[in-house]
């Protein structure tokens, strides 16, 4: 994405394709040293409902980051992730945030994960966080960028932090569940870390050099 960051008459806005509280902390951590204005869909009321009808993470985060950047005049920013589980086939994988239905909590998903897992040995609870960043700018550019954590199924929950699948996904190189890891700890190994650190320096790229928001 060449160009600048932002908008017709609002360079240097990133809006974030989100309404998930815990997706908007952790991305405003990673953006925080951008020379760039964070904005999230409540300051854009006039965004509906966003599209997630991909088959891929890369389909739904290009969608919504094209939505917003259409609906706003500014850049977007979004993310699609989710968990993927090989006893279960790769389950719940794109689906993972809507296959119990909208009324299912984050609990009822990884209640349904762990019901499924009775009975699976720890060297079969192998799984992983997938996402997908996607950046799009009002004119119809858009880049995407991936990242991976590699980890376990836990055997309950574990951890208070986080949101999602985090207290029964096990992180091996730490031997704890991601929702027992710091807001710093996850945002060093986790999968939305890894893609948004490669829409950081593509971001920054098109910022242009500090104190100069208008990009190349």
């Amino acid at each position: 994405m060449g160009g600048r960051v932002g908008g017709e008459g609002r360079p240097g806005v990133v809006v974030l394709a989100t309404r998930n509280a815990g997706k908007v902390r952790e991305l405003r951590t990673l953006l925080a040293d951008l020379p760039l204005l964070i904005e999230t869909l409540d300051d854009h009321p006039e965004v509906g409902r966003l599209p997630e009808t991909g088959e891929t993470f890369e389909e739904n985060a290009a969608s919504k980051a094209a939505t917003v950047a259409r609906a706003t005049g500014l850049t977007a920013l979004a993310d699609d992730s989710g968990i993927e589980i090989d006893a279960l086939g790769g389950a719940p994988g794109v689906h993972s945030a809507t296959f119990l239905g909208p009324g299912a909590s984050d609990a009822d998903r990884c209640r349904w994960v762990l019901e499924r897992m009775v009975g699976v040995e720890e060297g079969m609870r192998t799984a992983r966080f997938r996402s997908v960043v996607a950046v799009a700018s009002p004119d119809g550019r858009l880049s995407t960028f991936e990242g991976t954590c590699e980890g376990l199924i836990a055997m309950e929950p574990l951890g208070e932090g986080g949101f999602g699948y985090d207290p029964i996904f096990l992180v091996r190189t730490h031997g704890r569940t991601m929702a027992e890891l710091s807001l710093d700890e996850k945002n060093e190994i986790s999968h939305r870390a890894r893609a948004a650190r490669s829409a950081v320096a593509h971001l920054r790229k098109a910022a242009g050099p500090p104190g100069g928001l208008p990009g190349a």
